[in-house]
């Protein structure tokens, strides 16, 4: 039993540890990741919220509007509905009448050949708050006896437009819906009323609701309350949404009366028009408008009863303006066929959703813009060709997702959230071409002069490798580490002066840089007369033969660099000054690089047991010959070299500062 009470308490501090360590863990990462993508983090909301307060300020709405005409325009035709007709009275038909308005016996014998076909439902679109002699008495006579006859007043009184009283016989029948329309700041229609209120504050149904109800009442529809809200108009299953102040792309738009956006079929002559002077001589169809709506109402040009819809772009030669016979006919087919076939509504988001909606296509193009950067190494070419094309796919996504969310009745924000696109991810891609400029100035203050160019290129692809936080972050890697230094050099020193010395010092600091870039190393420091050259970083050698083929670098470095001086010797000796002969030590092991130094000041530098053993045995036992240039290496050294250059043991010697023995070759050259 003890032993069991002595498991389970191990178990359960071994539990509490697993646990203690995986939060740290997961911390750790936490705090890496947001350190390394604040950008990331900041940029998506701070491009989001400027879109969103620019939208809420209205600099946007004109631009929405204009994306929701142009949806109205490439969507699909769609069938006409037959259940309306429209008697149009044309230029042709005043010419022939003689006269506008239009008399009222002829008005009444058009409504009586239409009363006549047997229709559900007659509406006059026309002004008859006065007598137009002659026939006025027969007119008057036919409203009091044509129950299914909607005629029309004016109730809105604005300094373009006045109040127009309706027909007496048809307003004391409760015969009679108002006929304004709302006009949108840049001139269109897309909202229409259902109700409004008078100046008296009495509530008056539209004209095209009125139609609409008196044909649905042969359908047994009625209109009630709706269930998911009482102050929404319901029709059988449709629910009428009440335009409020900012739905769709609007902004603190007047939404006074119970509005709604219209959902118009399509631009002029959508439906069937008869004109009046084929109704009057009987050339229709004696059935053409049984059971259906009639509409009466102007398309003359001249009597300016016209009005811009989003089908007209303002950039056609010839505007396609819309009569307002028409845009009752849309307003009414629009109320008739949600209720009877649940044709779409056009409604809008709550601002909530929009705001979300926006900050997500905020976040992609960021996330587009730093996965260019992310991409490997051998595809980075192509970054700048990836965030293009993911951009423009996505914005034709969200293009294209908004348009098919618009043929299913929603007006989504399609332009702030491509502006938000397009917005955070030219903000993201100019920071990362700030942070790359930065890195490459990094890089280039690190290793200017001390690579070849085919290495710094290698160095830039490497980049994310190799940086963090602008720093050059510390590597554990395996190099091959070279020290040479000059023999005699105090004494030459002593007999030459400063600045011939220096001329003579730099000719051979030269000779000897370039001949370690030449084999791909880097020059890590020049100290007086000494050099300290490295082979195997910046960039990592991972595999055997990498690191074989490093230290095969190195040792031929030391070789060329022998050779190099005989030559500079018989130049000197030409010109009279003196000539040296050199010490070589190379090293192989493990070794950690990296920027060391300040923010004022800092240096890439390799430091390590490795740098040690190269500096000893580049100093050791100066008694051992090795002719201009004499080469000792390491027993790592020689395990990678051995079958490539020619060599001998030295001994298993304990060099200076050290305590532990190491084997010790020497190259021979000749």
């Amino acid at each position: 039993m003890k032993l069991l009470e002595v498991l389970k308490h191990w178990v359960h501090k071994r539990s509490d540890l697993s646990s203690n360590l995986l939060k740290f863990i997961m911390w750790k990462k936490l705090n890496r990741f947001f350190k390394e993508n604040h950008s990331l983090l900041i940029t998506a909301p701070s491009v989001a919220a400027v879109l969103i307060i620019f939208r809420l300020s209205g600099f946007l709405q004109l631009l929405e509007w204009a994306a929701l005409d142009q949806f109205f325009r490439l969507r699909p035709s769609e069938i006409k509905d037959s259940r309306i007709i429209i008697v149009g009275i044309s230029e042709t038909d005043i010419r022939k009448i003689g006269q506008w308005p239009i008399p009222d016996g002829i008005l009444a014998e058009s409504i009586e050949k239409i009363k006549q076909q047997q229709p559900r439902v007659i509406g006059l679109d026309l002004y008859r708050d006065l007598p137009v002699q002659p026939g006025h008495e027969k007119l008057v006579n036919l409203f009091k006896t044509t129950p299914n006859l909607i005629g029309i007043k004016k109730v809105i009184d604005s300094s373009s437009s006045f109040a127009v009283n309706p027909p007496p016989a048809l307003q004391e029948k409760d015969q009679i819906g108002a006929n304004d329309l709302i006009l949108d700041s840049d001139g269109k229609v897309r909202r229409g009323l259902l109700f409004m209120e008078d100046k008296a504050g009495n509530l008056v149904t539209h004209f095209s609701l009125k139609v609409a109800f008196k044909y649905l009442q042969n359908e047994g529809i009625i209109p009630k309350s709706a269930v998911s809200n009482p102050d929404f108009l319901q029709l059988k299953n449709q629910v009428f949404p009440r335009f409020q102040s900012n739905d769709g792309g609007y902004v603190r738009t007047a939404n006074g009366g119970y509005q709604v956006l219209v959902n118009f079929r399509g631009a002029q002559n959508t439906f069937t028009i008869v004109p009046l002077t084929d109704l009057l001589e009987n050339r229709i169809s004696p059935d053409l408008m049984k059971d259906r709506i009639v509409l009466i109402g102007s398309i003359a040009a001249s009597l300016q009863d016209y009005y811009s819809t989003p089908y007209d772009s303002g950039l056609n030669s010839s505007p396609q303006r819309t009569s307002g016979v028409e845009i009752h006919a849309n307003m009414t087919s629009q109320i008739i066929s949600a209720a009877l076939e649940e044709r779409p509504l056009i409604k809008g988001w709550s601002e909530p959703v929009e705001w979300l909606w926006i900050f997500t296509w905020s976040v992609i193009g960021v996330a587009l813009g730093w996965l260019g950067r992310s991409l490997p190494t051998k595809y980075r070419f192509y970054s700048e060709y990836w965030a293009l094309i993911t951009i423009v796919i996505s914005g034709v996504s969200l293009i294209g997702s908004s348009y098919l969310a618009f043929l299913a009745g929603w007006w989504i924000p399609v332009v702030p959230s491509l502006l938000a696109l397009l917005g955070s991810a030219f903000a993201i891609t100019s920071y990362i071409a700030n942070l790359e400029r930065k890195e490459r100035q990094t890089l280039m203050q690190l290793f200017e002069r001390r690579v070849t160019p085919k290495l710094a290129a290698s160095l830039w692809e490497e980049r994310d490798k190799l940086l963090e936080d602008g720093q050059v972050q510390g590597q554990e890697l395996i190099a091959t580490v070279l020290f040479t230094d000059l023999k005699g050099f105090s004494t030459i020193a002593e007999n030459m002066t400063p600045k011939m010395l220096m001329g003579w010092l730099n000719n051979y600091m030269q000779t000897m840089a370039q001949i370690v870039l030449d084999n791909d190393g880097i020059i890590d420091k020049f100290i007086g007369d000494a050099v300290m050259a490295v082979f195997g970083v910046p960039i990592p050698s991972i595999t055997n033969e990498e690191i074989a083929l490093d230290v095969q670098k190195a040792v031929n470095c030391a070789v060329e660099m022998g050779k190099a001086l005989k030559f500079l010797n018989q130049e000197w000796q030409n010109k009279g000054l003196p000539s040296v002969s050199m010490r070589v030590g190379i090293a192989t092991g493990a070794v950690v690089a990296g920027s060391l130094g300040s923010a004022l000041r800092q240096d890439y530098t390799i430091i390590g047991d490795t740098v040690n053993i190269a500096s000893r045995l580049e100093s050791y036992d100066k008694s051992i010959d090795g002719g201009i240039c004499r080469i000792l290496i390491s027993e790592e050294t020689y395990e990678y070299c051995q079958d490539k250059f020619v060599t001998k043991v030295v001994g298993t010697v304990v060099l200076k500062g050290r305590s532990q023995p190491v084997k010790v070759y020497q190259v021979l050259v000749e």
